[in-house]
């Protein structure tokens, strides 16, 4: 018994050591967490603040969503818009569209669409095409994903919304068609959304709203 004394003491020891490590490691978990967060929601902000310039909406944008069920035009079955007002006034919303159509897999777009059905801006969040191809859909690499400025269903018409090898207005890339291909296709369908649904949009939504499918 006197010596299972030691061992007992050992164990209760490397118990309480155990205990307070799991405490340490759950608290770093979270404070990391807390940070990861933090500053995803400022780069998302950063992001929104890009294509909607700050003295174009006063309320906060990352607080003023609303989620949508558009998988046909949107790409994925929950979408979270971000809703920009003005004294109190809707300006623009921005949508999160998926495109499946990359050459390489699925390109995540930011649109930001101003409520008179043009767009503010287009930037790509994320994407595996091709480096030095497919890639000049970042704004860092070229400007092309600027010439969405501005346009909008009429502007161009819809035969225009292509890339000029279909036909359209839209440059290609030498060697990488199918990337700018597939991401005019993208913007266009969160225009069609927003057509159909900009009078909703705005309002406050107990439940997705639900796309009506186009053809």
């Amino acid at each position: 018994m006197k010596r299972s004394l030691p061992v007992l003491i050992s164990g209760a020891l490397l118990g309480l050591f155990g205990i307070a490590g799991a405490g340490l490691v759950g608290f770093s978990h979270e404070a990391t967490k807390a940070r990861i967060e933090q500053n995803e929601r400022d780069a998302l902000l950063q992001q929104l603040q890009v294509l909607l310039p700050l003295n174009d909406f006063d309320n906060d944008l990352l607080s003023d969503t609303t989620d949508v069920n558009a998988p046909t035009l949107l790409g994925s079955e929950t979408t979270r818009v971000y809703r920009g007002r003005k004294d109190g006034e809707p300006v623009a919303v921005v949508l999160n569209p998926v495109v499946t159509q990359g050459y390489s897999g699925a390109i995540k777009l930011i649109v930001a669409i101003r409520t008179d059905g043009t767009l503010s801006g287009v930037r790509v969040l994320g994407h595996r095409e091709t480096p030095g191809l497919g890639d000049k859909i970042e704004a860092r690499r070229s400007n092309w994903i600027d010439s969405f400025r501005d346009k909008s269903l009429l502007n161009p018409e819809d035969s225009g919304w292509k890339v000029r090898r279909d036909g359209g207005v839209f440059d290609q890339f030498t060697g990488a068609t199918i990337t700018p291909r597939a991401v005019v296709r993208g913007v266009r369908s969160a225009l069609l959304y927003f057509n159909d649904y900009k009078l909703t949009l705005f309002e406050p939504a107990s439940q997705p709203v639900a796309e009506n499918r186009h053809e």
